[in-house]
């Protein structure tokens, strides 16, 4: 068993085209930090969301961190947070020494909740405080409901990074994800839908903070004939290298989407019949990357998410829960939570039924085959009277 080849959840897939980039910067010897392939990476990216600067740097963690920074989080400050995510996207909120805020989720989406974000925001007004940003995700490739939330925000004069981490190449009601925001925050690591080994971006229409961002990363080094250095800085840069293998990605990323979203037709057509079990909904007037694909499955399978990954292991099929919501995570016991649910909060319940099944691009049919007749017979086991 253990000879068969692993099929992984979302591995690299490398175009072909990426050696002839860095071969460019070879012969050019560009090969340090920084250069024209940086620009026209970040010129790309920024083109193709549909927005005027872009920033590359190490990862989408960094994005965000700097983005705060751009914000003027600062110590005691408030920043209310998407909590079914990567412990990523609020993990630069301790950076600051804030408080992260955590907002739950809604079904129709698996994002955050305008409801619950509008009970955030009304109870800390009361205590007379008000959040710096709001920290928006779009989950597995899935838009949150950005028009109640951008309402929201805009009515409390507060603004929003969108952590599209997962979600590049989804679109919002004609927008690209990440471009709604007043800053957007892209990863490359290297299991997203295209991948620069490690790497993130910062895209946004204001031009002179994605101007202070590049300053920043670049450990805020004044211009002089000498090294000066007045502020804080910070080692955040995309080197040259890995900005070639991303122009090469961005060249395929429509075909990764149609590609992720035809993996996740044959797994909605194969399992449509197993009952309890509820795929990731794409909501209205909305396109997702489907960058996993993502299911929940209640009692009526007999089989929980836990049961299914140790079956899917047995094949070597790697498969994982829904994120556990950063509310429930040991780093950030006692920080605020606010839900609307009169019983278990949304997150949390997608959390205890959810699973991603492999969703990798570069899977062959055979390899989804396996995933799928694996799932089947181990639910179809499941749900055999015992003798």
């Amino acid at each position: 068993m253990r000879d068969r080849k692993r099929i992984y959840l979302s591995p690299p897939h490398m175009s072909g085209k990426e050696q002839m980039k860095i071969e460019e910067a070879f012969k050019s010897n560009w090969i340090a930090p920084l250069g024209p392939l940086v620009n026209e990476f970040e010129q790309v990216v920024a083109d193709y969301a549909g927005v005027k600067r872009g920033a590359a740097l190490s990862s989408g963690t960094a994005a965000i961190h700097l983005a705060l920074k751009l914000l003027g989080v600062q110590k005691g400050d408030m920043v209310f947070c998407s909590t079914l995510t990567f412990v990523a996207s609020a993990n630069p909120i301790l950076y600051e020494q804030a408080t992260p805020v955590f907002i739950d989720s809604e079904k129709e989406t698996w994002n955050m909740c305008p409801l619950a974000l509008e009970k955030a925001f009304a109870e800390t007004k009361r205590l007379g405080k008000r959040p710096r940003a709001v920290i928006v995700v779009h989950l597995y490739g899935q838009s949150a409901k950005m028009d109640e939330i951008i309402a929201v925000c805009e009515a409390y004069d507060v603004p929003i990074i969108e952590d599209a981490a997962e979600s590049l190449g989804s679109i919002y009601k004609g927008r690209k994800s990440g471009s709604m925001g007043r800053f957007g925050v892209y990863s490359f690591n290297g299991n997203k839908i295209i991948t620069t080994s490690g790497g993130g971006m910062l895209v946004s229409d204001d031009e002179a903070a994605i101007d202070r961002c590049r300053f920043l990363a670049s450990q805020a080094r004044e211009h002089a004939l000498h090294y000066e250095h007045q502020e804080e800085g910070y080692n955040y840069r995309m080197s040259n290298l890995l900005a070639g293998v991303g122009i090469a990605q961005m060249e395929v990323l429509e075909e990764r989407v149609q590609q992720k979203r035809r993996i996740f037709e044959r797994y909605q057509d194969a399992l449509a019949d197993i009952e309890g079990l509820q795929f990731m909904p794409e909501y209205q007037d909305t396109t997702s990357n489907r960058w996993l694909t993502t299911f929940t499955i209640d009692h009526h399978a007999q089989m929980s998410p836990v049961e299914m990954i140790d079956a899917l292991e047995q094949k070597q099929i790697e498969a994982r829960r829904v994120w556990k919501p950063l509310h429930q995570q040991p780093l950030f016991h006692g920080y605020p939570f606010y839900t609307t649910a009169d019983e278990v909060p949304a997150s949390e319940l997608l959390f205890e039924t959810g699973l991603c099944l492999p969703s990798g691009t570069s899977m062959t049919d055979a390899e989804q085959e396996l995933v799928i007749d694996t799932l089947y017979n181990a639910l179809q086991k499941k749900a055999l009277p015992s003798s």
